[in-house]
């Protein structure tokens, strides 16, 4: 690990790589990191570690059992928020698949609930399955090696239509999401609005960005679709990434659709927060703040 990162967050990886070592042995393909390590932009204090294991074939279910207890919290404490670990199969990992195909998904953490799903069948339609796909998306771009070959050798990125699909399943979830009554700050709003800055740039540019990044760069280039009011809110999220006061749940829900249906992400004839079935409200921690 040549790249720069926190020595406590160094040493954390050395020893989760050792530890899939031990467990997985010949059948530990590549370890990488992804999400905010991945793409240098991790905050001590605030950021996840998301990690990535490819494995040859199946995992057998001993296996994977055996993993898990070695990488909880409660054994390999973790430094960040909390570690989300997901183990792929080498020719998923290889296969460009939107769907989500993973064998193990660990979430473990001093400020994360514990969560472990062995395959997409335990995992709950109504926390999103876009995740996966999006999430190798990132890895092909910018996912730093801890062990096994360059990510974008080891993991494939999505067909254009694939990504377009993931992207607005996941734009639609974080407006479907519920919020409290009131015009409280709602942590975690600005997740939402800096989200759809990064789904932007990315089909725009073919880039993925740091949130922060993607924020700013639609205050520089997007032009006419950021009116005085969209400005304020992508800024105050911005600034809530630093710190700073999250805007109130109800700002996201209603400025963020304006860009998103300029640019043709979400569809006019889709009502807000449709996605085109029953909406199913999910759990405020169900899944990853990236």
């Amino acid at each position: 690990m040549s790249w720069s990162t926190p020595e406590p967050l160094r040493r954390y990886l050395s020893d989760l790589v050792a530890v899939a070592d031990e467990v997985l042995g010949t059948e530990l393909c590549g370890a990488y990191a992804a999400g905010s390590v991945g793409l240098a932009a991790y905050q001590p204090g605030r950021s996840d570690v998301d990690v990535a294991l490819v494995c040859a074939g199946p995992l057998d279910h001993g296996v994977a059992e055996e993993l898990v207890p070695r990488l909880r919290h409660e054994a390999l404490p973790c430094p960040a928020r909390g570690l989300e670990l997901v183990v792929y199969r080498q020719a998923v990992a290889r296969s460009g698949s939107p769907e989500p195909g993973f064998e193990v998904e660990l979430n473990t953490g001093a400020r994360m609930d514990f969560r472990v799903s062995y395959g997409p069948a335990q995992r709950p339609s109504a926390d999103g399955l876009f995740w996966y796909g999006l999430d190798r998306s990132i890895l092909h771009q910018s996912g730093r090696v801890l062990l096994g070959p360059p990510a974008a050798d080891a993991i494939a990125d999505l067909a254009p239509d694939d990504l377009r699909r993931l992207v607005l399943d996941a734009l639609r979830w974080w407006l479907a999401r519920p919020v409290p009554a009131g015009e409280v700050p709602a942590p975690g709003a600005e997740d939402a609005v800096l989200g759809a800055c990064r789904s932007w740039v990315r089909l725009r540019t073919g880039v993925w960005l740091p949130k922060v990044a993607a924020g700013r760069r639609l205050l520089d280039e997007a032009g006419p679709l950021v009116d005085a009011d969209t400005a304020d809110l992508v800024q105050r999220s911005v600034a809530a990434r630093d710190g700073g006061v999250p805007p109130t749940p109800r700002l996201p829900a209603t400025r963020a659709r304006r860009p998103c249906r300029r640019t043709g992400l979400i569809s006019p004839s889709v009502p807000p927060g449709s996605t085109g079935r029953r909406r199913r409200r999910t759990q405020p921690n169900s899944r990853r703040v990236r």
